[in-house]
C-alpha cells in the first residue's frame, strides 16, 4: 500500500490552487493500492491580509466517493498548528508528500514543514510549483521561495520557463529535467519533472443548458469573449478591455463578458479592517513592485471611459463551482492577455469546454496555446496584435476537434502517475 499526502488547501477554499490540490488528490486515490490524504490549511495567510479566501457558495462535494481523507490542521497565525501539522503528517507515515507552492507569503509555515520532515523522517518531499516571474521580481520573494522549497527532493513544473527559474533559484544544485513519465532512477541529481496543467474535470458542460436564453439574460451579442477568474493586475484585464474596445469600433456583434472577484474587494467598514489594509500596504512594499501594485487597480472603470458599456457584461463576484459552466458555454473564446503567466487554471477549464484561447506570448502560453490550432497568440503590450487575435476568433474560428485532441493528453490520471513514478525513483 502506497500512502500519499497532498499538502495544500482542501475543500472549502477559493481559487485555482485549491481546485488543483483536490483534483490531484483524487487522481492519486484512483490508483491501485493507494491511500491518499489531504493535509489542509485552516487559514492560509497572515491575519492582516484583507481578503476572504473561504468558498461559502459552492455546494458540490468535490471529494464525494473519492476515498480521500482531509485533515484541516495548518493555521498560518498559530505556530502550534504548524507543529500539529508536522505531527499529523508523521503519524500518517506517507511514502511521499506533495506540497503545492504558489505564494512566497506562505514561506515560513511551508518551509518549517519541509525542513522538519527532511531532518527527522525519510519521507520523500515533492514541491509542485505554481510560480513565475510575477512573483520573482523582488529579492525578498526569492529569499522566501528559496527558504521554503530548498530542501524538497524534487520539483514538478508546468512549463520549461518555470524549470529555468528553479535552476536560477538554486544555481549550485545539479538538476535533471525529466519529461513526462521518464524514469530518473539512474540519476544522482535532483529531478525537475516537466508536466502540464491538467484539464479540470470538475467543471463540465451541461448538455441541457439553454445557451440562447443565458445570452439574452446577460445581454450578450453573437460573439462573446470571456475574461474569467480572480481579477488581478498581472492577468491583464485592462489589456482585454482596451483590445475589445478597438474591436467594437468596427463590429457591433461582439460582447465582452467579465466574470470574477476583484483583488481590491475587501471589507472596509471596521477599524480592524483598516488595520489589515495598513499591514497589507506595508507587505506589498516588500513583495510587489510599483508597476504590479494593485492598490489603485480599477480596470472596470475603463468600460465607461471607453464607451463600451452596452457591449460589456460584468459579474463582479466569486462564482460557485456549480455556475462555472453558465459562462463558458455562452463564450466563443477565453481571453488571457496576461502580463506574466505560469500555468493557468482558467486555460485548463477552457480546454474542458473545448473553448479556444486568446493569450499573450508570455510565460508558458507559447508552449500550451498552439497558435491557429487551439487559439491565437498576441504580442504583449501590443494593442493592435491583441485586437487582431480577437478578430481571428471570428474570421478564422478554431475547430473544437483541435482542442479536444490536445486535451486528451492532459489528464489528471497521467499527471498523478508521472509524479508517483518520479517520487518512487528518488533514493
Amino acid at each position: 500500500m502506497t500512502r500519499i499526502v497532498v499538502f495544500g488547501p482542501g475543500p472549502g477554499f477559493k481559487g485555482g490552487i485549491a481546485n488543483f490540490n483536490i483534483s490531484l488528490a483524487k487522481a492519486f486515490a484512483m490508483q491501485d493500492d493507494t491511500e491518499t490524504h489531504i493535509v489542509s490549511w485552516i487559514n492560509q495567510y497572515p491575519f492582516f491580509i484583507p481578503r476572504d479566501f473561504i468558498d461559502d457558495k459552492s455546494q458540490t462535494d468535490l471529494l464525494e466517493k473519492s476515498g480521500v481523507t482531509v485533515h484541516y490542521a495548518m493555521n498560518y497565525n498559530r505556530f502550534y498548528t504548524w507543529q500539529k501539522t508536522y505531527h499529523t503528517i508523521v503519524e500518517l507515515n506517507p511514502d511521499f508528500v506533495v506540497f503545492q507552492w504558489s505564494n512566497p507569503i506562505q514561506a515560513f509555515p511551508v518551509g518549517y514543514l519541509i525542513r522538519q520532515l527532511k531532518a527527522n523522517t525519510t519521507v520523500r518531499i515533492i514541491a509542485d510549483l505554481h510560480f513565475g516571474n510575477r512573483k520573482e521580481y523582488a529579492k525578498t520573494v526569492k529569499r522566501l521561495t528559496n527558504y521554503a522549497i530548498k530542501y524538497a527532493d524534487a520539483y514538478v513544473v508546468h512549463s520549461y520557463k518555470t524549470a529555468c527559474e528553479v535552476k536560477e533559484l538554486f544555481p549550485s544544485t545539479n538538476f535533471d529535467l525529466i519529461e513526462g513519465s521518464d524514469n530518473a532512477s539512474n540519476s544522482t541529481n535532483k529531478p525537475i519533472l516537466k508536466l502540464y496543467h491538467p484539464i479540470y474535470d470538475m467543471y463540465t458542460p451541461d448538455p441541457g443548458f439553454d445557451v440562447a436564453a443565458r445570452k439574452e439574460q446577460l445581454h450578450l451579442r453573437q460573439y462573446v469573449f470571456l475574461f474569467f477568474g480572480f481579477i488581478a493586475k498581472y492577468k491583464g484585464l485592462h489589456h482585454a478591455i482596451s483590445a475589445f474596445a478597438e474591436l467594437a469600433k468596427t463590429r457591433d456583434d461582439v460582447s465582452l463578458l467579465i466574470v470574477g472577484e476583484s483583488s481590491w474587494q475587501a471589507p472596509r467598514n471596521r477599524k480592524r479592517d483598516r488595520l489589515k489594509r495598513l499591514f497589507s500596504r506595508q507587505l506589498r512594499a516588500q513583495f510587489v513592485s510599483r508597476r504590479e501594485d494593485e492598490l489603485h487597480y480599477r480596470p472596470l472603470e475603463m468600460i465607461d471611459r471607453l464607451g463600451i458599456r452596452d457591449q460589456v457584461a460584468v459579474v463582479n463576484e466569486f462564482v460557485p463551482n456549480e455556475d462555472v459552466h453558465k459562462y463558458f458555454q455562452v463564450s466563443d473564446a477565453i481571453v488571457l492577455f496576461y502580463e506574466t503567466a505560469t500555468a493557468s487554471g482558467v486555460e485548463s477549464i477552457a480546454y474542458n469546454f473545448k473553448t479556444p484561447i486568446v493569450a499573450t506570448r508570455v510565460g508558458h502560453f507559447p508552449e500550451s496555446v498552439k497558435d491557429g490550432v487551439t487559439g491565437y497568440l498576441a504580442n504583449p503590450d501590443d494593442l493592435a496584435s491583441m485586437t487582431e487575435a480577437l478578430l481571428n476568433i471570428i474570421e478564422q474560428p478554431i475547430p473544437s476537434e483541435n482542442i479536444e485532441a490536445v486535451s486528451k493528453s492532459m489528464s489528471w490520471e497521467n499527471y498523478a502517475r508521472s509524479v508517483r513514478k518520479m517520487a518512487e525513483s528518488i533514493k
